[in-house]
C-alpha cells in the first residue's frame, strides 16, 4: 500500500463515482481504476461494490478507509514538520473570500502572512461563499473564508464569529421608523440582494420561507457596495448582516431589527480540505493571534470595515 493509493481510496469513498474521484485526484479514470484493482489484488479483498450508478465501500473498504485517512493526514504533518524546521517555507497558497466578511480583514492578513513567509507564492479568489466550499471540497483551495454553515461536512470548519441580520432601507421607507419589524411586514417589499452564490442569498431565502414571507428580489448584485448604493436610492430594501449596516457606505441608511426570537445569524468560518497546503494552518495561526476576544463579543461598529 503506498500514499497514492490511499488517496485515490479516500476519493473514491467520499465521490462514490470513479470519474468524479479521478478528477479530485487530478488524474486519469483510468489511472484510478488501475490503482483501486491493485490495492484490492494486494489485499486479496473487494474494497469497493461497483454498480452502474454508484460506487460504495465494502466492509473491508470500510474498515481500512479510517486508517488511509490517517496515514495522508501523517505525511502532510511530516511534510509540515519538515517545511517548519527549514524555516524556509515555500510553496503556493490558494485563499479564498467573499467580499465583505467583516470579522476577518483579508487583504490585511495577507500582507502579514507574506512579511513572515515571503517565498510563498499567494494565489487569491474572491467570490461567494458557496462556491468556495466547492473549490475548498474540490482541492482548488486550501483555506477559504466564508459566511456559510451549508455543505461544510467534507471540509474542517472553524467558526471566527457571527452577526445577527438586520433590515436595512433607506429613511424615507415606511418601516424606517420602527426599531424592530416582524416578519409579516416584510411581504410584499422589494428588495436588493445578493447572487446565489452568496451565503447571505441562502440564509435570506431559506428565513423568509420558514416564516411564510414571500420575497420579491428586483435587484441582484455581486458586490456589497453597489447593494447599499442601490438602498440610497430607494430601489429597495435589504436584508444584510449587521456589519454591513455599519460600513461607512451605508450612513444615513437606516437598520431596522428583525423579530427577536427568530433573527437569522451570519456565521463566518474559515474552512480548510485535506490535504493542505504546509502554509495553510500558519496563516491561520496569524489570523488567531490577532483576534484578541471573542469575535461574538465585539461592535460591528468598532471594527474596521474591509474593503
Amino acid at each position: 500500500m503506498d500514499l497514492r493509493q490511499m488517496e485515490y481510496l479516500v476519493a473514491l469513498a467520499d465521490e462514490q463515482q470513479f470519474t468524479r474521484a479521478a478528477a479530485v485526484c487530478s488524474v486519469s479514470q483510468s489511472g484510478l481504476s488501475a490503482a483501486i484493482r491493485s490495492l484490492e489484488d494486494e489485499l486479496g479483498t473487494t474494497l469497493f461494490a461497483r454498480t452502474t450508478r454508484r460506487v460504495e465501500p465494502t466492509d473491508a473498504g470500510l474498515a481500512l478507509l479510517p486508517f488511509a485517512r490517517a496515514m495522508l493526514a501523517q505525511a502532510t504533518a511530516g511534510r509540515d514538520a519538515v517545511v517548519r524546521a527549514t524555516n524556509e517555507l515555500s510553496g503556493a497558497l490558494r485563499v479564498g473570500a467573499e467580499q465583505c466578511l467583516g470579522i476577518v480583514d483579508v487583504p490585511s492578513l495577507l500582507e502579514r502572512f507574506r512579511r513572515r513567509y515571503p517565498l510563498v507564492d499567494i494565489h487569491f479568489t474572491q467570490a461567494g461563499s458557496h462556491d468556495l466550499v466547492t473549490q475548498v471540497r474540490d482541492g482548488e483551495l486550501d483555506v477559504a473564508f466564508v459566511a456559510t454553515t451549508d455543505h461544510l461536512t467534507r471540509v474542517s470548519s472553524t467558526e471566527l464569529g457571527r452577526w445577527p441580520v438586520v433590515l436595512l432601507c433607506p429613511p424615507e421607507h415606511p418601516l424606517a421608523a420602527s426599531a424592530r419589524v416582524d416578519w409579516t411586514d416584510l411581504r410584499d417589499l422589494d428588495f436588493i440582494d445578493f447572487q446565489e452564490s452568496w451565503a447571505v442569498r441562502s440564509l435570506n431565502e431559506s428565513s423568509c420561507a420558514a416564516q411564510g414571507v414571500g420575497r420579491r428580489v428586483r435587484c441582484t448584485v455581486n458586490d456589497v457596495h453597489t447593494l447599499l448604493d442601490l438602498i440610497h436610492r430607494g430601489l429597495g430594501v435589504a436584508l444584510v448582516p449587521q456589519h454591513v449596516a455599519a460600513k461607512p457606505q451605508a450612513a444615513g441608511l437606516v437598520s431596522v431589527q428583525l423579530p427577536q426570537g427568530s433573527m437569522p445569524q451570519w456565521v463566518v468560518s474559515a474552512i480548510t480540505g485535506s490535504p493542505v497546503a504546509a502554509s495553510a494552518p500558519l496563516l491561520l495561526e496569524i489570523l488567531e493571534a490577532e483576534l484578541r476576544r471573542p469575535v461574538v463579543d465585539a461592535d460591528p461598529r468598532q471594527l474596521q470595515p474591509s474593503a
